[in-house]
């Protein structure tokens, strides 16, 4: 099965060049002064339990900069006389440690083939970066991530030797190149655009291979295993996010996580899973029937929110601002379930956020952003006002509605009882209008109905 699928996802992209990688650096410094310093720390590794390590995942904002996705990594960067150098200290070559973990691109595969001007042996580290911090006047660093380089920066703002009292040098301050790194994130290059599409596709075709491997009987982790076999099958890193397979009443838990139980014939099954590529996550969610067919009350709460999505997605232009697509997936939703005699109240009271009864079946967002990070970086209301829409920015758009009979906080209706339905899709802001990053992901009625159970 997973030969035929690949064949559907086509040829990976070109990786970013260094030539970008050397241009998010530069915009960076533009906004940074010249006796100013950035230090941006590699996420540390995680042990489950002695010598077990979890797969390792690199900071994002170090991997945006830098392209760098090895542990134990520090990069630096200052200007001298003029010239903005970026330095990473990583760790050294090891046979030992090599034979054991893997190959190490060391000091100079780092100077060889990443965006950096120098490069040394992480032990390096302290000796180097504190004299830096010394002359500068302000550090740019996120605290929280790395204790040690935590301890070696907060020594150095703390000193009040009398060198400093003399001559005023060393830095007054530390702060947070989190927001700044953030603004550029946000809107995408079209290098990026290329591996995002990339994750995306891989992740619609795992999905159409789990409605393919659907049927009565199977387990939500048997599905599980088929959609995160043909992530990492693919070639791309796996997972972007733990997966959620929820079949049933498991469908109305917004961020159910065991994925353990049977899926019985005539029940919905919802699945939230998207693969990351060369860091880019991709994040979708279907939902359908287990046995492939659709009951009148699975299909009237299916294509309402498969026409809720749609409107949002057709408010995903330039210029709209951030919260149009819930707002019109809302209206949507609200009018729909009227209609179905759900919701008794008119269609504004429905709306209401404190008194509405939409509230009672849709109790989340529509949209994230979504990038390097699942839910990307990127203020939503930067001056308390939704953020307007930009071409170069991602979304997801993910409507649903969830009726949980086993709730005692609302009368369910018994027609909808343990339907459960989100529809998600990844969308990129362009001058054209929206562009589905997803889009080759079955989701209309027709189509899913004609694929779950068939092979490819």
């Amino acid at each position: 099965m997973f030969d035929a699928a690949k064949s559907l996802v086509g040829p990976e992209p070109a990786p970013i060049p260094i030539e970008e990688f050397r241009s998010r650096q530069n915009r960076l410094f533009s906004q940074i002064g010249n006796d100013e310093i950035i230090i941006l720390c590699s996420s540390p590794e995680t042990i489950h339990s002695n010598d077990v390590h979890h797969p390792y995942r690199s900071q994002s904002d170090l991997i945006y900069l830098t392209g760098w996705y090895e542990p134990e990594s520090v990069m630096f960067a200052e200007c001298r006389e003029g010239d903005w150098q970026v330095t990473l200290f990583v760790q050294p070559k090891d046979t030992l440690k090599e034979i054991w973990e893997g190959r190490r691109p060391g000091v100079e595969g780092a100077l060889k083939s990443w965006a950096v001007d120098n490069a040394y042996s992480i032990g390096e580290l302290e000796d180097r970066l504190s004299e830096s911090i010394r002359n500068s006047s302000k550090v740019y660093h996120r605290t929280g991530i790395r204790s040690e380089i935590d301890s070696i920066v907060s020594n150095a703002v703390q000193l009040r030797g009398r060198a400093r009292q003399l001559n005023g040098s060393g830095p007054i301050g530390v702060e947070d190149p989190s927001s700044k790194i953030a603004e550029l994130r946000l809107r995408k290059s079209p290098a990026e655009i290329e591996q995002m599409r990339h994750a995306g596709i891989v992740s619609s075709v795992a999905h159409e291979a789990a409605m393919r491997s659907s049927m009565s009987g199977r387990t939500e982790n048997q599905i599980q295993a088929i959609i995160e076999g043909f992530f990492v099958f693919s070639g791309t890193s796996g997972w972007a996010y733990p997966s959620i397979v929820g079949c049933g009443e498991n469908a109305t838990i917004l961020h159910y996580k065991e994925n353990n139980s049977p899926c019985n014939d005539g029940e919905i099954i919802l699945i939230d899973a998207g693969s990351e590529y060369r860091g880019y996550a991709s994040d979708i969610t279907r939902s359908w029937p287990i046995n492939g067919k659709f009951t009148d009350a699975q299909r009237e709460i299916y294509q309402l929110v498969l026409d809720s999505q749609e409107a949002a997605i057709a408010e995903c232009k330039v210029g709209n601002p951030y919260n149009a697509p819930h707002e019109a997936a809302r209206r949507v939703l609200a009018e729909g379930l009227i209609k179905l005699g759900v919701i008794s109240q008119s269609i504004e009271d429905s709306l209401d956020p404190v008194s509405g009864h939409l509230k009672h079946w849709y109790m989340h967002n529509t949209s994230h952003w979504i990038g390097l990070d699942v839910h990307d970086v990127g203020v939503y209301k930067p001056n308390g006002e939704p953020r307007l829409f930009e071409s170069g920015m991602c979304l997801t758009v993910e409507p649903g509605l969830y009726f949980g009979s086993w709730r005692p906080d609302v009368d369910c209706p018994e027609r909808y009882s343990n339907i459960g339905i989100r529809i998600e899709d990844d969308v990129l802001i362009t001058d054209l209008g929206p562009d589905v990053l997803t889009s080759s992901c079955p989701k209309t009625i027709a189509e899913i109905e004609s694929i779950v159970g068939q092979s490819f």
